[in-house]
């Protein structure tokens, strides 16, 4: 299969729009990763997201809509997704809530789960291509299971090309993480720390979120103790390099020198959108281990530090 380069323009969007009602998959940008796009209630499309990334079966997926008029067809809406809709979406917060029945959704994209992650993308691209194809688009990050997210173009055509049918190019994605996923099923839950700092889910909720621990059962994507995962081995908190090492640096690591550095000045949004980009090019260069500098662990620093823990996770 040779897998097309689309531009975000009228033709592009159109190509991009009917291969997915065809039931073919299209990697198109998000604000936060490049999504690997399939009609979420098409069951052999979304079949095919799953071979296509050597995906588990059991890691479910996050369905991306227009508005939170469409969601609420798809959900059990609540008060509090009402506020969070409003405080954040569009934007990079997805939202796990039961699944109304009669959906028409595959099965497959819960993972057979009462509940389903959903969310309302803040990319323009990625909202142009959800109006021109005016259906819910399953859409996990676009690159093989386990592997390092994409947040450019190039990044999906190296992990993936030959096994989608196209590329929508809409350059690089700003956030650089994933969105943060918030689990509204029961007791509000952080279920993975993302492109969305959890102190403001807080500020807006007026209270403090109970946390998914490693080891509970999986209830959203993006839990698996592996994943992000580069070819090198990772090492964390490093402030010495090792013989075959490469440092990615964060602030003023002197005297010793950084291959490559997430943010010389302590930025914490500039690591973040940094980190898929750097972990990738520092790849290429054939390291045995990337060290990576010590990370803050607030704001965004928290979801960073937990890409790099499940990096550096031993690898099933």
């Amino acid at each position: 299969m040779e897998t097309a380069k689309l531009l975000p323009d009228a033709s592009g969007y159109t190509r991009a729009s009917a291969i997915l009602a065809e039931g073919g998959l299209v990697a198109f940008p998000t604000e936060t990763v490049y999504g690997l796009g399939g009609d979420a209630r098409n069951d052999m499309a979304v079949a095919r997201i799953f071979e296509a990334k050597g995906r588990p079966r059991f890691n479910p997926l996050i369905v991306h809509v227009d508005s939170v008029e469409t969601a609420k067809r798809y959900v059990e809406w609540s008060e509090t997704a009402d506020r969070m809709a409003s405080a954040f979406w569009p934007g990079p917060l997805t939202m796990v809530l039961p699944i109304r029945h009669d959906t028409g959704l595959s099965p497959l994209v819960t993972a057979e789960l009462p509940t389903l992650a959903i969310r309302v993308p803040e990319h323009p691209v990625a909202r142009a291509l959800l109006a021109e194809f005016d259906g819910p688009v399953a859409a996990p990050s676009a690159n093989p299971s386990g592997k390092i997210s994409p947040t450019t173009a190039e990044h999906v055509d190296k992990g993936l090309s030959g096994r989608i049918e196209a590329i929508l190019d809409g350059g690089a994605c700003g956030v650089g993480l994933e969105s943060t996923i918030l689990g509204l099923a029961g007791t509000p839950t952080l279920l993975r720390p993302g492109g969305l700092p959890v102190e403001a889910l807080e500020q807006a909720l007026g209270a403090e979120l109970a946390i998914h621990q490693s080891g509970d059962p999986l209830t959203a994507p993006g839990q698996m103790t592996s994943h992000y995962a580069p070819g090198a081995s990772i090492r964390l908190n490093a402030t010495t390099l090792n013989a075959g090492e490469m440092l990615l640096g964060f602030g003023p690591v002197e005297p010793v020198e950084a291959t490559m550095n997430l943010s010389p000045a302590g930025d914490l949004t500039e690591a973040a959108a940094n980190l898929f980009h750097h972990l990738h090019a520092m790849d290429a260069l054939g390291p045995e281990t990337i060290a990576v500098s010590p990370i803050p662990d607030h704001g965004l620093g928290r979801a960073i530090n937990d890409r790099l823990r499940r990096a550096a996770a031993p690898r099933p």
